[in-house]
C-alpha cells in the first residue's frame, strides 16, 4: 500500500478587508475568493503548504458603524493575487497512511508576496494608478478530515497583516495631499472559505514498517 504524501487541490470561499474604509470586522467575507494550493506531508504533523489565491477586495464607509466614516462615505475596490509559502501545523496525528478516518484542527503561517492595484482616491472614489506589489504574514486556523482516502476537505480562515497601507487608497506614496485615516497602521485582508486535496505519492518514510 502507498501513503499519500502529497496534496494538490483547490480553495473556495470570500474575501474581506479592514483598514481605514468601512467596517472593522475581521471576518465579514463580501468577495469571492478562490485559488490553488499543494502540500507536502512532511510528517504527521506538518506540512510545507504553497498556494496561490486571488479576490476583489472592496468596501464602502457607508457599511461603518464609525460616524466619522459614514459621514466620509469613502469606497474603493482593488484585487488581491497572492503566492503564500509556509508550514502547516497539526494539533492532532493526520498520517495519511491509516486507513481509518482522520480529523484535526492545524494552523498554518508563513509569507506571502502579493499582487495589487496602486489606487489613490479622489472625489471620494478610488481611481487605479499601475500595479504594486508587497509582502504579509498569513496566521491562517482550520480544521480538515479525510472524506475518503484520497480526499481531505478543510474549513479555515487566514488573516494576512499586510506590509502597505494603501490597498484602500488611503496612503499614495506619491500624493501626499490625498492620503487620509490612520498612517501608522498597515491594511489587513481575510481569505475565509474551503479547501478540498487530493492526496498522491509514494511512502513516506515516517510510516515505515
Amino acid at each position: 500500500m502507498h501513503a499519500q504524501i502529497n496534496e494538490i487541490g483547490v480553495f473556495l470561499g470570500g474575501a474581506n478587508y479592514i483598514g481605514d474604509v468601512g467596517p472593522t470586522t475581521y471576518i465579514a467575507p463580501n468577495e469571492l475568493s478562490f485559488g490553488i494550493l499543494y502540500k507536502w506531508n512532511r510528517s504527521p504533523r506538518h506540512a510545507y503548504r504553497f498556494s496561490y489565491t486571488q479576490a476583489r477586495i472592496t468596501s464602502r464607509d457607508e457599511k461603518s458603524k464609525s460616524e466619522g466614516r459614514l459621514l466620509r462615505d469613502y469606497d474603493f475596490q482593488n484585487s488581491v493575487k497572492e503566492l503564500s509559502l509556509g508550514l502547516e501545523f497539526n494539533f492532532f496525528d493526520f498520517n495519511l497512511h491509516e486507513m481509518k478516518s482522520k480529523f484535526t484542527p492545524y494552523v498554518y503561517t508563513g509569507l506571502s508576496y502579493f499582487f495589487y492595484e496602486d489606487i489613490y482616491s479622489f472625489a471620494g472614489t478610488s481611481k487605479k494608478d499601475g500595479t504594486d506589489t508587497s509582502m504579509a504574514i498569513p496566521m491562517t486556523v482550520g480544521v480538515k478530515a479525510k472524506l475518503t482516502q484520497s480526499l481531505v476537505m478543510g474549513l479555515e480562515v487566514g488573516t494576512r497583516y499586510t506590509f502597505t497601507d494603501n490597498i484602500d487608497s488611503s496612503n499614495p506614496s506619491d500624493s501626499q495631499h490625498l492620503k487620509f485615516g490612520n498612517l501608522d497602521s498597515n491594511d489587513w485582508y481575510v481569505f475565509s472559505g474551503f479547501t478540498l486535496t487530493y492526496t498522491f505519492g509514494e511512502k513516506p518514510c515516517y510510516c515505515a514498517d
